[in-house]
């Protein structure tokens, strides 16, 4: 990832509506939330939410596609795992005491809960 890139993403999330949107759609998974559902959710008006999500757009943290009359907006997970890894990939300096909290919170964020890997073993598998 280029520095400028780095600094375009940071920037989008340097505000308050704009990370609180983000979290959200993080939040809400690679499916994402319709915008109308955004705004109620953070009670945000819809012309403050649409130009909110032109700029995370714009930095490439969020995708948009339509669905019927609405859009659904998704966080772009591999934009912000890009990032992540950038700012941490020579966190440790040879020390990993140091980025321990930060493996450990990722290892956490990303397991499944016990019952969505039950529920994903009682499908019925298919052949």
């Amino acid at each position: 990832m280029e520095s400028d890139d780095a600094i375009r993403r940071l920037s989008a999330l340097a505000q308050d509506s704009r990370l609180a949107v983000f979290r959200l759609l993080v939040k809400a998974g690679p499916d994402g939330l319709a915008a109308g559902d955004i705004a109620r959710a953070l009670d945000i008006p819809a012309n403050t939410l649409s130009a909110q999500l032109l700029v995370l757009s714009n930095a490439r943290l969020t995708r948009a596609r339509r669905d019927g009359r609405s859009i659904i907006y998704a966080a772009d997970f591999a934009a912000m795992s890009e990032l992540l890894v950038y700012l941490t990939e020579d966190c440790c300096g040879g020390r990993p005491e140091v980025c321990g909290p930060l493996a450990a919170a990722a290892s956490n964020c990303c397991t499944p809960k016990k019952e969505a890997r039950h529920e994903a073993s009682a499908r019925p598998r298919r052949r």
